[in-house]
């Protein structure tokens, strides 16, 4: 996937929705206006840019945004991000959180997907959400499935939802099949065995419905409805 080309495209349309009113509520982030997400997404990539330059978890962090305009300031960010994520390719070593990938490649990624998911909220915020590319969506599908829930952040049990079941996602073409307990979730691909629960629909949804940007009347569920509900509250753990 194009991922520099996805990045570009969804934070100048942040971006440019944000400037509508940074005033305006964000329905899936209560008690956030726009403002707290463009700071939020701007910091996010002055982190990034920390991470690609250094390769390691700037400590400490982070320094003082608190006087910086935040439309300037997201926009610089921006560019900031880019530009260190074009220099960096895609196979330098650096730290990241997924136990599978120590690459540059994995933060060309997950900001693709961190620049969809605030895109979308301001757009919510201000009634103008526009589509999302269903190669993006399944990408993202698949990176919210691993490694953000799916990495080992359970070994302790440490959750409020203590499921014990198998959950099936099937949307444009794909399956995946999540095994879970209170101390694991095992991702796989593909729809091989039984599973309590299924969730289907399309993609974009699906994937919007994963990080809580849409409701459970977005997608089609068969199977048991709570384990459905007890694998977003997972997720919800996972993502915060």
């Amino acid at each position: 996937m194009r991922y520099l080309e996805h990045l570009r495209a969804e934070s100048s349309r942040l971006g440019g929705v944000a400037r509508a009113g940074l005033g305006a509520g964000v329905p899936s982030c209560p008690g956030w206006v726009v403002d707290d997400v463009v700071r939020h997404v701007a910091q996010v990539y002055e982190h990034k840019v920390e991470v690609l330059k250094h390769g390691v978890l700037p400590d400490p962090w982070p320094p003082d945004f608190s006087g910086l305009d935040s439309l300037q300031w997201y926009d610089e960010a921006r560019q900031a991000v880019v530009d260190a994520l074009e220099s960096a390719g895609t196979d330098r070593p650096t730290w990241t959180f997924n136990p599978r990938d120590s690459t540059s490649a994995f933060w060309h990624r997950r900001m693709v997907h961190e620049t969809v998911i605030h895109r979308i909220d301001v757009e919510q915020a201000h009634d103008v959400v526009s589509p999302i590319d269903p190669e993006v969506a399944l990408d993202g599908i698949d990176e919210v499935l691993y490694p953000t829930v799916g990495g080992p952040w359970w070994e302790e049990g440490d959750t409020e939802y203590p499921v014990d079941a198998t959950i099936r996602l099937t949307t444009g073409g794909r399956s995946w099949t999540v095994v879970v307990d209170a101390t694991s979730v095992d991702v796989r691909q593909g729809a091989e065995g039984t599973a309590a629960a299924e969730v289907s629909g399309d993609p974009a949804q699906v994937y919007l419905w994963l990080w809580g940007r849409a409701g459970e009347d977005t997608i089609e569920v068969a199977g048991d409805p709570e384990v459905v509900r007890a694998f977003r509250g997972r997720i919800s753990e996972a993502s915060q």
